[in-house]
């Protein structure tokens, strides 16, 4: 939770390749004090039922920068079998051969103090999306 000195993070990963949430999916946090400073990594968690992370660490005050770092390629690697509900124009086969193209995703952003953060990740295969959320 954010205080008026700390901001607060939060997250979760909506599969949008089988129209589900990500569960399972190993996240840490990391921050840092200023854009020249070194990342302090604070610890992680994964991902539950509902693709959320409800036990991320709590960020250290004067934090001015945050990334969190999702590795997507394992969960992909278990859920290959998932099928998506049927789509007109969604691909027979969901691997291009290669496995994962994106095995991690690293998203940073700034933060102020006050303030909390939401981060939905949306994650298929070949590509994803982020944005704050509330």
């Amino acid at each position: 939770m954010s205080t008026s000195t700390t901001a607060s993070v939060s997250t979760h990963i909506l599969d949008t390749s089988v129209g589900r949430p990500a569960e399972g999916v190993a996240v840490q946090l990391a921050a840092r004090s200023g854009r020249t400073a070194d990342w302090q990594a604070l610890g992680g968690s994964a991902t539950d039922a509902d693709g959320r992370c409800k036990d991320l660490p709590a960020l250290p005050e004067g934090t001015t920068h945050v990334r969190l770092d999702f590795a997507v390629e394992a969960y992909f690697e278990k859920s290959a079998n998932q099928k998506a509900d049927a789509q007109q124009d969604a691909p027979a086969n969901r691997d291009s051969g290669a496995g994962v193209f994106f095995p991690e995703v690293a998203i940073t952003f700034a933060v102020v103090p006050g303030e909390h953060y939401h981060v939905p990740l949306l994650l298929n295969p070949f590509g994803y999306s982020v944005y704050r959320g509330s």
